[in-house]
């Protein structure tokens, strides 16, 4: 197990009609379609891309 905090991010929109940045971002965090769940570490970068597509995410901490 790893001590770093991590966060579930969950893709609740669909990723039509955004830009190309939102699309690399919801890519980068790795989501792929509606309804998919990852779980990342919770550092500045992640924080970043959440931020930017905030509208078609759901975020639990403390996963």
């Amino acid at each position: 197990m790893s001590s770093k905090k991590q966060v579930a991010v969950t893709l609740v929109r669909s990723m039509n009609g955004c830009t190309a940045k939102q699309k690399s971002c919801v890519k980068g965090l790795g989501l792929r379609k509606i309804r998919h769940r990852v779980v990342v570490e919770d550092t500045a970068c992640n924080r970043g891309m959440m931020n930017k597509v905030n509208h078609m995410l759901t975020v639990e901490e403390g996963v």
